[in-house]
């Protein structure tokens, strides 16, 4: 395990995304397609080849390369991918933002991870990161996420109407935040 790495559970660890994972998120994604649909864009069938996720890969580790993401997945005893945590459209000066997304394989789901998951990324938000904000937001009906977010202590700051093109029609979403501290922006 890397310094970045640590255990969530027993049986699965929190850790950096690697190109390496590729494979794995292709058929983690493929056996899960029906129970995200409801949550995700439609895809298209390239994203649930290796090749579409060593793309999709390559491009959120060059975003992590140059300070705008930092991707994480979940994974089990054997190193496979059962879900993925990706901080995005990190900005820096005053606003110190980052927008969280995330999911947890159907058979890994209501374990807690998800909440453990979205607390280690906030620390390291705040810690590695300096950020002051990290928001999130959840289709309307998806009470799961939205409980996930409350315990790890976000608050929810209104309503978006047409938010996201999710399970192919314009989805409102409720918007939450989590403030990580009130020190003034550094670097």
């Amino acid at each position: 395990m890397t310094d970045h790495t640590h255990l969530l559970a027993a049986d699965v660890a929190f850790r950096p995304a690697e190109l390496a994972d590729a494979p794995s998120f292709a058929a983690t994604l493929t056996r899960n397609r029906a129970y995200m649909r409801r949550w995700e864009p439609v895809r298209s069938e390239a994203f649930y080849t290796v090749e579409g996720q060593a793309a999709r890969l390559t491009a959120l580790l060059a975003d992590r390369d140059a300070g705008r993401a930092m991707p994480w997945v979940l994974a089990d005893p054997d190193d496979r991918v059962i879900g993925a945590f990706t901080l995005s459209a990190i900005e820096r000066g005053p606003f110190r933002n980052g927008r969280l997304g995330y999911w947890v394989a159907e058979g890994h789901a209501g374990r807690g991870l998800a909440t453990a998951a979205v607390r280690a990324v906030c620390e390291a938000a705040r810690d590695r990161l300096g950020l002051h904000r990290v928001e999130a937001a959840t289709v309307t009906d998806n009470v799961p996420s939205q409980r996930v977010l409350a315990k790890a202590g976000f608050e929810r700051t209104g309503t978006a109407p047409g938010y996201l093109h999710i399970n192919a029609r314009w989805r409102d979403h409720h918007l939450f935040q989590r403030l990580l501290h009130d020190d003034p922006p550094t670097g």
